[in-house]
């Protein structure tokens, strides 16, 4: 099992990458962070929900700021992982920083983005439908499969005994579902 945009893995696959997809057609998006508060005087803002793939930040970097296309101008970190970037244009706060799908690297076999999962059927170790993937929230020391129910599973190995994205299937080990 593996997703990807950080490279230290916290699921039991060889990568895992956090982007969050909209839509489902071929020139889909990822968002991969979003405007938040100010950073200084200088027009900068801190990204919220950010990619951890640190290039989708630094100074030349094209992306979409709701829709529209930006160029990063300033790139500087502000505590932790935790990014300040400025933009050619205005941005909005709360608008999503996105990048086109294609433009994701390739994974590496059995390896999945972390928003690939949303919207996948989860079931049990017989079958029976436990619920669909809501969305995929990240932990200190891994991250939680939120199911449309409120349900939050862990996404690693003891869990999850595999990740089917052909049939978009979430096999889970017993036990979890008490």
């Amino acid at each position: 099992m593996g997703a990807t945009e950080d490279a230290a893995s916290r699921c039991p696959a060889p990568h895992r990458m956090a982007a969050h997809f909209e839509g489902s057609s071929e020139g889909e998006f990822v968002v991969i962070g979003r405007v938040g508060r100010p950073h200084g005087l200088d027009g900068a803002f801190v990204v919220e929900d950010a990619s951890e793939d640190p290039s989708r930040f630094e100074v030349g970097a094209e992306l979409l700021v709701a829709g529209e296309p930006a160029a990063v101008v300033l790139s500087r970190h502000v505590g932790g992982r935790r990014r300040a970037i400025r933009l050619d244009r205005q941005a909005d706060r709360g608008a999503e920083l996105t990048v086109p799908r294609g433009a994701l690297p390739p994974l590496e076999s059995g390896s999945y983005y972390v928003a690939d999962l949303v919207g996948m059927e989860v079931v049990d170790e017989q079958g029976a439908r436990v619920g669909f993937v809501r969305d995929v929230l990240p932990g200190p020391a891994n991250d939680a499969l939120e199911l449309e129910t409120g349900l939050l599973l862990p996404l690693v190995e003891d869990c999850v005994r595999e990740v089917d994205l052909e049939h978009r299937r979430i096999l889970l080990n017993p036990g979890f579902t008490d």
